[in-house]
């Protein structure tokens, strides 16, 4: 395999890297149905759920056990935060060369929930 070959799959796995981190925060952030929770409605909860285990029978117990973990994972995802904003910026340095390696259109980029703004920065436009 020559070095050229190389520094070219090395490239295509640095835009496929920055595409799938930039589409997996935009599903991660994407707004949900229903009232949005906060990190306090979270902790009012859990503090429920603990008042509630003592009288609780096995399966009622079982069902606040995994609702707790369940919870405590989403308080937790809250704290970390993800920078959006850079996976954004590594997406528009690579997702124009990458959209024509793989044949993508502007209306699957839509499809799968990037922004109309981000795509003209990244120079992919509708007849893309």
């Amino acid at each position: 395999m020559s070095d050229e070959h190389k520094a070219a799959l090395a490239e295509g796995r640095a835009e496929g890297r920055a595409v799938r981190d930039y589409l997996e925060a935009l599903r991660s952030t994407r707004p949900k149905r229903g009232r949005k929770r906060t990190p306090e409605s979270i902790r009012a909860r859990l503090d429920k759920i603990e008042s509630s285990m003592a009288d609780a029978s096995a399966i009622e117990e079982l069902q606040l056990v995994q609702e707790r973990r369940d919870l405590e994972a989403e308080l937790a995802s809250m704290d970390s935060g993800v920078d959006i904003e850079a996976l954004e910026s590594a997406f528009v340095d690579v997702a124009k060369s990458y959209a024509e390696r793989k044949g993508i259109s502007y209306a699957s980029w839509r499809d799968v929930g990037v922004p109309a703004a981000v795509l003209k920065r990244a120079g992919i436009s509708r007849g893309s």
